[in-house]
């Protein structure tokens, strides 16, 4: 009888914290579309799929609906998990339920830990290791309600000393790829490096064949052909004791529609086979050991050949390499982010042991509420700056442990991955920056004027982006201070949309002259006077603050996405129900599309501005354009040919109309209405 054997498919699920640091919420990205960002999108096209994936039965139809995470072993980066808990708590529900139901089954759940950020911590000093895996452990048990026997390393980077970490806090294992060790242990077992600590640690090093060809295909496509090299023997016919593979969990329907469905199909047609056990990681390493020893090629990582310079230079490794492009700005960057996030700890180590009782104990244990919510950080920051703190103590105390929190999320390494600095993940980390540089209270001029001058030589492929100070300076900071324009977003929507007058990170309170809005991490408090019109389909809110050197006037486009787009909302409801005739309501009411509806009503108010001198006629003409123009729509032909002919022979006594016929694509070459120009 052959020997029992073991599988695991191990997916690795992440994406880059999208939240804007002062918002503590995403606001739209336009390339995720039809999805509102790409955690919404990749949520809808991975990681619920992977929660109820179908099980195909004869005949095409569903014969079970499974919970994968309860059969795979997995990882989700926390920053991700936040984002979950509170976006999709179905599918947040499901992994819990998932490493329940598989400690059940093994005696240890799917779940494994990952530093809270997802940082390359062969590039990070020792501190920063300690604390982006003492932060991770904690949210882990937080969440799962146990210790982590494992914990995946961010691109699987890796060197000895952050074994050395991991196996100081307790980490049992973590997952390599065959190229990080000089030589893999046999049949599949995990391998043991002991470090110069003389602390220990077991690696599973993951089949790269196998998960290649479940990364890129075909084997996500076939799940016949992928079960038999889960199956296959070794040379002469020996089964191997352990195939494991890993992938990025999202190939499971984001970057493979419908995969996972194959691998559901997979994992059916293992767990009908005799002697073989579809196990996870940390069930095998309690029942085998880990015995054979292993060297480390360190530092390396499973996505750079050139070890882990694709976080730091330009090593060739890039997205595109059909398309020409330098990738010189990163050292830059990486200089600038290594520096601030040094100057973070710094500042908390000078300001910190006046503020907190025990700062070491405070920032080791800020792991357990970083996730919990803005609330809890308030807590926090009370109960370790001590019962005889006064309130500006505490407030600062909160805002020193931000502040190391902001300059860990900094080293994201999604920054350095893509092919530019002016991508979208680049910017997200400038704007961490910012938000730490904000924080830092009155060494904020240092801290930016230091940043900036590091960040000066990171060009851009794109000429017209500049460098990476340029691109701090005018896309990353806020032109208009953050406070005073969520403020505004809060107050005007307080007058016009109540439904979203509130926010997860801020509080806004008194009226609106003299209003003060507070963080609900920190408790910073800022005065404000606010003053709200509304002007059409538009808002004007006045503010006056300390924070400003003059009032400012801000319009809808210049409030946060969650109140502009409320606001947006109820004005337009209110001018539709005035600018809608009977017919075009009950069309509405009917069901037909709202683009089609205010199409029509835009059609009849232009026919009208043929016979209809009255300034309020455009005006309303001009509101429809308006609404049509959020709703993304084009001009109907026949509206254009109406402005036109109520131009030619209306444009002398009503101005109005020159206006509405640019807005409509009409380039307008001659002075008088009346004096068209001679046919050609």
């Amino acid at each position: 009888m052959p020997p029992p054997r073991s599988v695991v498919i191990h997916g690795h699920f992440y994406q880059p914290p999208r939240e804007d640091p002062w918002l503590d919420e995403a606001e739209a990205e336009p390339t995720a579309a039809p999805f509102h960002d790409w955690n919404e999108r990749i949520e809808q096209e991975c990681y619920r799929v992977v929660a109820a994936a179908r099980l195909m039965g004869p005949g095409g139809r569903i014969a079970a609906i499974e919970n994968l995470y309860a059969w795979i072993s997995f990882n989700f980066g926390p920053t991700l998990l936040e984002w979950l808990e509170h976006a999709a708590p179905d599918t947040y529900a499901a992994l819990l339920l998932a490493d329940r139901l598989s400690a059940e089954r093994l005696g240890h759940g799917n779940a494994l830990a990952m530093p809270y950020h997802h940082a390359i911590l062969p590039l990070s000093t020792r501190r920063e290791k300690t604390t982006e895996v003492r932060w991770g452990i904690a949210d882990f048990w937080r969440r799962f309600g146990r210790d982590p026997v494992g914990m995946w390393l961010p691109e699987t980077a890796v060197d000895e000393e952050t074994l050395d970490v991991l196996a100081g806090e307790g980490i049992r294992f973590t997952i390599l790829a065959p190229s990080q060790v000089v030589t893999p242990p046999p049949h599949g077992l995990p391998g043991l490096v002991r470090t110069s600590a003389q602390r220990s640690i077991a690696v599973f090093v993951y089949d790269a064949g196998i998960s290649h060809d479940v990364a890129f295909g075909p084997l996500v496509r076939d799940a016949a052909a992928w079960s038999e090299r889960m199956l296959a023997t070794e040379p002469g016919g020996r089964a191997r004791a352990l195939v494991s593979v890993a992938t990025d969990g999202e190939t499971y329907g984001h970057h493979h529609p419908f995969g996972e469905m194959a691998l559901a199909a997979t994992v059916d047609r293992l767990r009908a086979v005799a002697d073989l056990t579809v196990d996870n990681f940390a069930a095998f390493l309690a029942r085998h050991g880990a015995t054979h020893e292993v060297t480390l090629v360190s530092p390396s990582a499973w996505s750079c050949a050139h070890g882990v310079e694709r976080w730091r230079s330009d090593c060739g490794c890039r997205i595109a390499p059909e398309q020409p492009s330098q990738q010189r700005w990163r050292t830059p960057l990486r200089e600038a982010i290594t520096w601030l996030t040094g100057e973070c700890h710094r500042l908390y180590d000078r300001d910190a042991p006046g503020l907190i009782r025990d700062p070491g104990g405070a920032l080791v244990n800020f792991g357990a509420v970083i996730g919990a919510g803005p609330e809890a950080v308030r807590r926090y920051g009370r109960r370790v700056a001590g019962a005889g703190a006064s309130e500006e103590q505490v407030v600062r105390a909160a805002e020193l442990l931000e502040m190391v929190r902001g300059g860990e999320r900094t080293l994201t390494s999604c920054a350095w991955f893509f092919d530019d600095i002016g991508g979208i993940e680049s910017l997200q980390v400038l704007r961490y920056a910012a938000w730490v540089i904000e924080l830092a209270g009155p060494d904020r001029g240092y801290l930016e004027e230091g940043f900036t001058r590091r960040l000066a030589p990171a060009e851009s492929n794109h000429p017209a982006l500049g460098t990476g100070r340029d691109l701090y300076l005018h896309r990353a900071r806020p032109m208009v201070p953050r406070p005073v324009r969520i403020a505004a977003g809060l107050a005007a929507a307080r007058a016009l949309a109540p439904e979203a007058a509130g926010s997860a990170a801020w509080l806004l309170e008194g009226p609106d002259g003299s209003a003060t809005l507070t963080n609900r991490r920190t408790g910073r408090g800022y005065a404000m006077r606010l003053d709200t019109e509304v002007d059409g389909l538009d808002v004007l809110v006045t503010v006056r603050s300390p924070l400003l050197e003059a009032p400012v006037a801000l319009g809808l486009v210049d409030l946060p996405e969650r109140q502009r787009t409320a606001i947006s909302g109820a004005l337009r409801r209110t001018a539709l129900q005035r600018l809608l005739n009977g017919d075009e309501q009950d069309r509405l009411m009917a069901g037909v599309e709202l683009r089609e509806v205010v199409r029509q009503a835009l059609t009849r108010r232009t026919h009208r501005l043929e016979h209809d001198g009255r300034a309020e006629a455009a005006a309303e003409a001009g509101q429809l354009l308006d609404i049509l123009e959020q709703l993304g729509q084009s001009v109907p032909f026949e509206a254009q040919t109406s402005l036109y002919r109520a131009w030619l022979g209306r444009g002398a006594e009503l101005p109005a109309l020159a206006g509405l016929l640019e807005r409509v694509g009409v380039l307008i070459q001659f002075s008088s209405p009346a004096t068209p120009p001679p046919p050609r």
